[in-house]
């Protein structure tokens, strides 16, 4: 993927990634790899119901500045937001909520200074513009700028 001037990728740093869901539990289709394989014909897509998350561990301590996300229109989360767990810390503490437009279009979501250090990401989709809650993502990008 490439980023933004200024910000790169962190997805090189990632060890692991959840996900809430599976459309149908087909992963060979829907699966949680399409969400960082730069592939704009691959997605993931969820399952029915709320919410629905996606969580990324990394390799190492990392500064997050953005993310950027690109929904397909009608599969967006209305209403999100993004836990971070710091270093030394166990648990995820909510650093922003944002509101998604319900477009195909790729969004940006900066985070504050809250978001340095940061092991583990957490985003949640508690809410969906899909009338059965589901989610789909053709891009995630988590970018820094140091």
């Amino acid at each position: 993927m490439s980023a933004p001037v200024g910000l790169y990728s962190l997805v090189d740093k990632i060890v692991r990634t959840r996900v809430s869901s599976v459309l149908n539990k087909d992963v060979k289709q829907f699966g949680k790899k399409y969400l960082f394989d730069g592939d704009e014909e691959t997605c993931w897509n969820s399952d029915q119901g709320s919410p629905q998350w996606i969580i990324v561990d990394f390799s190492e301590s990392v500064s997050i500045s953005q993310l950027d996300i690109q929904f397909q229109g009608g599969f967006v989360g209305k209403t999100c937001w993004v836990e971070t767990v710091q270093s030394g810390q166990e648990n995820f503490n909510r650093v922003l909520s944002f509101h998604p437009q319900d477009t195909n279009k790729s969004q940006v979501f900066p985070l504050s200074d809250t978001s340095s250090s940061v092991t583990s990401l957490k985003i949640v989709f508690d809410s969906s513009t899909d009338f059965f809650g589901r989610i789909t993502i053709y891009k995630l990008d988590i970018l820094s700028n140091s």
